[in-house]
């Protein structure tokens, strides 16, 4: 499952750091597909009048029906691949996802794309809400500044949710995979 892998504006000042996780999310993708898990790509797709917009220092940006509410054109997309416009910042929120995942006994989700702190975490938390366990994929994910994502990233790494939230790296996450872990 992929959170907020949208064109706009370079994701506000995200430019550099959402372009520097493109290869390894296209290395999850790859493996996603060929395990045959379920893909969402969970698009922000607000309103140009969104309180988000009028009540925070937030821009407007993936405003629905334009190019930057769709997924980015450099990420390895497959036709059964499901595109979820969301309209907040988790990709549960006021939406369906947690029925697609039910009907797919999905037990386990593997969250990356931006930002960490906020749509992945968002994201991860309402997937525990759900009873899901969940995986953050450490360097498919990215933050405004580096030190933010690591900071939260931190926080969670060793937390008491562990074994159902998890932090882990792309490598150790395919090997844990190869292995039947």
């Amino acid at each position: 499952m992929l959170v907020d892998t949208v064109h706009g504006p370079d994701h506000g000042s995200m430019g550099q750091q959402a372009r520097a996780i493109l290869d390894p999310i296209n290395q999850l993708l790859d493996h996603a597909h060929r395990q045959g898990w379920a893909v969402f790509f969970a698009c922000d797709n607000f309103q140009a009048q969104d309180p988000f917009f009028q009540r925070s220092r937030l821009k407007p940006h993936a405003l629905s029906g334009t190019p930057g509410a769709e997924v980015v054109d450099e990420l390895h997309r497959q036709p059964d691949d499901t595109v979820l416009p969301k309209r907040r910042l988790s990709a549960f929120f006021g939406t369906d996802l947690d029925r697609r995942l039910a009907t797919q006994d999905v037990q386990r989700v593997v969250i990356c794309g931006v930002t960490t702190i906020f749509c992945v975490l968002a994201t991860a938390l309402d997937a525990l809400s759900h009873d899901l366990d969940t995986v953050i994929v450490e360097e498919c994910c990215a933050a405004p500044k580096p030190e933010l994502h690591e900071a939260l990233l931190s926080c969670y790494r060793r937390s008491a949710l562990r074994p159902m939230l998890q932090v882990s790296t792309l490598d150790a996450m395919l090997r844990a995979e190869n292995h039947g872990d």
